[in-house]
């Protein structure tokens, strides 16, 4: 398991990245709030799976009036630690799971919808294919970063150094290239939008239905 140990999502501190993330330069972790509103609302499901939970942004819209079970996935489990300490009202419906999604897919459980934001550039497009066939669901909602800036898809920040080894595990995000593979394991896109941000950047949300 050496890749999982090395992963360097292991190795940057929860508060570096959501403090890099919401700077106003930046702007992510407020416009993917909003987005993951959207997405716990948009689809007649009880149970959802979000993958690359980090320190559960976005959960604060999970209504357990709708929803029996979300699973929250990492490979962080400081990460995890936090989001259960964050969320007591979900208690009996968040269930936070610590795997390493590129080895150890066939352990995930299953879920009627799948949100991945920003993570599929982390593991690519075969190993999100693996971990949807093993989950199953009907409907997935990702959202990816569109750069102009291909060199620095990072933004400039005081914590930029907390970043420096993600080059390792990065892959730079298409589409259509996404499309295709989903398409591959029979899923159709059925809604796109786009949300800019600054520098040069925008956060593409994508959802599927499984045909």
């Amino acid at each position: 398991m050496s890749e999982q140990t090395n992963n360097p999502w292991k190795t940057i501190s929860l508060s570096d990245y959501e403090n890099h993330m919401s700077l106003d330069s930046v702007r992510q972790l407020q416009t993917m709030d909003s987005l993951m509103k959207q997405q716990f609302e948009a689809y007649p499901v009880q149970t959802a799976m979000v993958l690359g939970v980090a320190g559960g942004n976005g959960l604060g819209h999970v209504s357990c009036d709708k929803f029996a079970k979300v699973y929250g996935v990492d490979i962080n489990a400081e990460y995890l630690e936090q989001t259960q300490r964050r969320y007591p009202q979900l208690s009996g419906v968040l269930e936070c799971v610590q795997l390493d999604l590129i080895n150890e897919c066939e352990k995930l459980p299953k879920a009627q919808l799948v949100i991945a934001n920003l993570l599929i550039e982390y593991i690519g497009y075969e190993a999100f294919e693996k971990a949807l066939l093993q989950i199953s669901p009907k409907f997935v909602s990702c959202v990816i970063q569109i750069n102009t800036d291909t060199k620095n898809w990072v933004s400039d920040s005081p914590y930029l150094h907390a970043f420096d080894r993600l080059d390792e595990v990065h892959h730079q995000m298409e589409e259509t290239a996404l499309e295709n593979a989903l398409g591959e394991i029979g899923y159709r896109r059925i809604l796109r939008s786009c949300e800019e941000l600054p520098n040069g950047k925008a956060l593409v949300r994508i959802d599927f239905e499984k045909n």
